[in-house]
């Protein structure tokens, strides 16, 4: 069909000389159905997402199962259960050396089934070299439910069930995959896989302690089995590249003649255009407009290209005096700046000190500087973070008080300035600060 359009002449314009390939007649024509089965292992850690409520991890083995059916050869649907159990202690310490203070010791949750419907996209299916298909990246996408029981165990070796009457929690989970798959024959297929389930829910692991949400990962190896006639290859492994580079060249010369065609109109179009746009002294002004040619360079010019006279601007110098009061004012509003726990939202008993700032720095026009501080309790990233977002929390206050946020600079720096020591609560207390500066 190609060599056919490519021999005949072209007596109309490129678009309808171009040659048409027909990539994919429908799925009719492969097998499209398929059932896979799979063992790897379960673990409650995924490579991202946040921080878990346990220090230490374990590997346990997970099993599964689903059923897919294929679209187009890059698309299908599949319907996936997994079930095993998920298992985490706290006998490793925290990234500072000590250990996490917690009233569990380990847990262990039985994870029945969970099932969810998702979107397979097969990323890259193609083998230049024999152009037909034996390995396949794919990636996946989806939403489901799974239902679990968590035990916990107390630091003195108590264990506890926290469910009441032994009933499986259900959450939605959303499941994110990737994985690849090889070709063994054209029924069956290896597929070695990954997958993070992201839990919508802090229940996962029996202890809701926060701010992030439970996850869990599944790492397999498993085999599909393709459903259909004796003689259909699957869908899956359609290669429609190696078509389309028939097309490709057929389509070659009629675009380099479209090309051609066009690089000999941008010639004339460029030449017409520099007669209008040539800037000998580069004043920003034609030649073809320019009244005043040879402009000196980086001199201002009017429409013209003649220069415009130069205001003569006078320099006032003003002198900063910070006074006793506006020391006691700053002071005042640190010691009662207070912000709701683990987060930057500032307490409503702190806005009349804060107040009294915003007017201080409107009324002399001084610049702030606040620099957002916290204690060594918890995560290093997320102390900066919540840090640097306090400080910016009070600037947002006082800008909505009517102060120029050009005169306020916000900074965090985390657990990494200390004005005490971290292993008190009153030290704590003291490093959980915002400083203000003014200048």
């Amino acid at each position: 069909m190609i060599s056919q359009a490519q021999d005949q002449p072209s007596t109309t314009s490129a678009v309808s000389a171009t040659p048409s390939v027909q990539l994919f007649r429908g799925p009719s024509d492969y097998k499209t159905w398929s059932i896979g089965v799979n063992g790897g292992v379960l673990a409650p850690v995924v490579p991202t997402g946040g921080s878990n409520d346990f220090t230490k991890w374990k590997g346990s083995f997970g099993y599964g199962g689903y059923v897919k059916y294929q679209i187009l050869h890059f698309l299908a649907l599949r319907a996936d259960y997994v079930g095993g159990k998920l298992q985490a202690d706290n006998s490793k310490n925290l990234g500072n050396g000590a250990p996490l203070v917690s009233p569990y010791k380990s847990y262990e949750t039985k994870l029945p089934w969970s099932a969810s419907l998702n979107a397979v996209f097969n990323i890259t299916t193609v083998n230049w070299l024999f152009r037909k298909n034996f390995v396949s990246l794919y990636a996946s996408v989806g939403g489901g439910l799974a239902g679990y029981k968590p035990t916990l165990e107390l630091n003195n070796g108590t264990k506890v069930d926290y469910t009441k009457d032994n009933k499986a929690i259900k959450e939605l989970i959303i499941p994110v995959g990737a994985g690849l798959k090889f070709k063994l024959s054209d029924i069956i297929n290896l597929d070695l896989g990954y997958t993070m389930n992201y839990v919508d829910g802090d229940n996962l692991d029996g202890y809701e302690h926060g701010p992030n949400k439970d996850k869990y990962s599944y790492g397999y190896a498993g085999l599909e089995f393709a459903l259909g006639k004796k003689g259909k290859q699957q869908l899956q492994w359609h290669n429609p590249a190696s078509t389309m580079y028939d097309e490709l060249v057929a389509q070659k010369a009629t675009l380099a003649a479209a090309l051609d065609a066009a690089n000999q109109n941008n010639a004339r179009l460029t030449a017409d255009v520099d007669k209008l746009t040539k800037d000998s002294d580069g004043d920003g002004v034609s030649d073809f407009f320019d009244k005043c040619p040879g402009t000196p360079a980086n001199t201002k010019v009017d429409g013209s290209g003649c220069p415009l006279p130069v205001p003569v601007v006078e320099k006032k110098e003003e002198k900063i005096v910070i006074t006793e009061e506006d020391n006691r004012i700053v002071k005042e509003a640190i010691q009662n700046l207070e912000f709701d726990f683990a987060k930057a939202s500032i307490k409503a008993h702190s806005y009349p000190a804060l107040d009294r700032v915003a007017e201080l720095l409107k009324r002399k026009n001084l610049n702030l500087k606040l620099s957002g501080h916290t204690d060594n309790v918890g995560n290093k990233t997320r102390n900066l973070a919540l840090s640097r977002e306090r400080a910016e929390a009070v600037k947002t206050y006082l800008v909505e008080k009517g102060v120029n946020a050009s005169k306020i600079e916000a900074v965090g720096y985390g657990m990494s300035q200390p004005i005490a020591s971290n292993k008190t609560a009153a030290g704590r207390q003291k490093n959980r600060r915002v400083e203000f500066t003014i200048f």
